[in-house]
């Protein structure tokens, strides 16, 4: 010690002794917190990650703060390489004269994994570097090849993470078959529903193929056919930016969990992509605050059903257009199912759209609670409803349910494009009788459009009467008569009644819409008030056998009161009416 500078090598020991406190205080924080400040030992991590090989990259300039372990060092020093044993204060002590003195460090020597590096040789320099806050060392560096690589704050539990999606790799080799998938989960231990799901197809493959096919290309096979669909649904949602914790293949595995829940609770098959709306619904439209949520609670308690408003107008379009995975507007349709055979006439409706739309039906039952039905009168329906089906070469399900039979519906129509049901009763003109009436709930607070089937109604729908004010739920209605004008190729007839409340301008708004989308075919009328009976009197005119509208246009309470053109028209209109919102 007698050849070094003494007032150097002090400043040194002294350089060491505050690193130390500084040790001392990461550590408690790093307690008190929960969080890791330990080096990562480099031979945990090969093993953890199981090393391919290596190639020597040279001499690099290498940034210090991605040296983050060490090969034999790693319980000497912190995260951030700050010593944590006195016992190495003489040889920190040495290192930091020799650069004090001038006299230079060589380069030390390191591994590379992923964006990260280990320490082989020179764990001193580096502690001394990072204390004098120099921002890269020379370094020798030797890449050593991972199926996963690391980043600079992976911890040991993030290696363990990765770990996992090492072993997926390997064996199903999804990183030789795919190189762009990225199916990371933070959800570690639940990788066994990726390889049960690649299991179930694999075998299905194989049944199909009259042969197993390999694991390999089954993994890469499930991939593109089961889980990038969905993936890519999440994508176009930008649901990720609602869970900045979770990755792309943790949103999968919920959106799993959660379709299996659906599925169960509904007694249909749900389509991926409702299911990932569905989830981004939920999350976007949960209350803000403990108030809000309190207001809510007490709104849905006291108010009656038939005085909720029901969905803004729009609701619907905004989540089909969300959906953008079908090119139909009518994909998926529920249509009620009751005993009666007279009610049974809607359902010859929704073929006659499901075979135009390509759509799919989903039947629904409700058993009223005060009534019973045998388990072989409920078979004997389901078998009618399948045979209907196969017969109509429409596919569909019927699902059965206790429970009131308006509320049934409202729950299930969030989960299709259309509800089509039969009108038996329908609305009375006296106040106190339409508060008594579900069918008014129903048009009021269906979120998606509702078609009315009277008894006897052509099921044909191509002589279509659009009723137009200009208002938002009418604009609903425009935006659905534009689209079956151009693609059922129906005729339109478009009829504005002036009112104070609804200028004749009204109608070359809508005339500028259908143009704008090339709709031909349209007749525009300008009708004075009463509105229900101008309505119904260019309906006859034009032997129109669809008639399309808005929803109530008064608030429930008002409605209630004073009744609705939407009544009038349920009333005495004898063609399906088309209600939307």
């Amino acid at each position: 010690m007698s050849e070094e500078n003494p007032l150097t090598y002090e400043v040194a020991v002294r350089d060491f002794k505050r690193a130390r406190k500084q040790a001392a205080v990461q550590h408690l924080l790093a307690q008190l917190s929960g969080r890791s400040n330990e080096l990562l030992a480099y031979g945990d991590v090969y093993k953890q990650l199981g090393g391919e090989g290596t190639i020597e990259r040279g001499i690099q300039e290498i940034p210090l703060k991605a040296i983050v372990g060490s090969v034999g060092r790693y319980d000497d020093f912190t995260r951030d390489f700050l010593p944590k044993k006195d016992s190495i204060q003489e040889r920190w002590a040495r290192v930091k004269t020799l650069i004090f003195d001038m006299a230079g460090m060589g380069p030390i020597s390191v591994y590379q994994i992923g964006d990260v590096y280990f320490v082989r040789d020179g764990n001193h320099r580096v502690s001394v570097a990072r204390q004098l806050g120099t921002p890269t060392i020379s370094a020798l560096v030797t890449e050593v090849k991972t199926k996963v690589p690391l980043a600079i704050d992976d911890d040991m539990n993030e290696v363990q993470r990765k770990a996992r999606y090492a072993d997926f790799l390997k064996k199903t080799k999804l990183d030789e078959w795919r190189p762009d998938a990225d199916l990371q989960l933070t959800f570690c231990k639940n990788y066994h529903v990726f390889y049960s799901q690649i299991d179930a197809h694999r075998h299905k493959s194989g049944n199909d193929n009259q042969a197993t096919i390999p694991y390999e290309e089954a993994a890469a096979k499930w991939y593109d056919q089961i889980y990038l669909p969905v993936a890519e649904i999440i994508r176009e949602q930008g649901i990720m930016q609602f869970f900045p914790e979770r990755t792309e293949a943790d949103m999968y595995l919920l959106f799993v969990e959660h379709q299996d829940e659906l599925e169960s609770a509904l007694g249909w098959h749900i389509d991926p992509d409702s299911t990932v709306v569905n989830m981004l619904e939920e999350k976007t439209g949960a209350p803000h605050s403990v108030l809000e949520w309190l207001g809510l609670q007490l709104y849905e308690t006291f108010l009656p059903d038939q005085l909720h408003a029901g969905p803004e107008a729009g609701h619907w379009r905004k989540m089909h257009l969300a959906r953008r995975k079908h090119d139909t507007l009518f994909a998926h349709i529920l249509v009620g199912v009751p005993q009666t055979s007279q009610g049974w006439r809607s359902l010859d409706h929704a073929f006659a759209i499901a075979k135009r739309e390509q759509s799919y039906i989903y039947g629904l039952h409700v058993i009223k609670k005060t009534k019973s039905e045998s388990p072989a009168s409920v078979d004997e329906l389901r078998s009618k409803f399948d045979q209907r089906c196969q017969a109509e070469a429409v596919e569909g399900e019927l699902a059965v349910e206790t429970g009131d039979i308006a509320e049934t519906i409202l729950k299930r129509a969030a989960w299709v494009d259309l509800v089509v049901v039969s009108l038996i009763h329908p609305p009375k003109q006296q106040t106190l009788k339409r508060l008594g009436v579900g069918f008014t709930m129903l048009i009021q607070r269906c979120s998606r459009p509702l078609l009315v089937v009277p008894d006897g109604a052509d099921s044909q729908m191509d002589r279509i009467l659009v009723a137009y004010d200009g208002s938002p739920k009418a604009n609903e209605a425009l935006f659905v008569a534009a689209y079956l004008g151009s693609r059922w190729n129906a005729q339109l007839v478009v009829v504005t009644v002036e009112t104070k409340h609804t200028p004749k301008t009204a109608l070359d708004h809508a005339r500028a819409y259908l143009e704008k989308r090339g709709v031909g075919n349209v007749t525009y009328l300008l009708r004075p008030k009463p509105i229900g009976n101008s309505l119904l009197e260019v309906a006859e005119k034009y032997k129109s056998n669809l008639l399309i509208m808005g929803g109530f246009g008064f608030r429930p309470v008002l409605n209630l009161v004073l009744g609705s053109t939407v009544d009038q028209i349920l009333r005495e209109f004898k063609q399906p009416i088309l209600i939307c919102r």
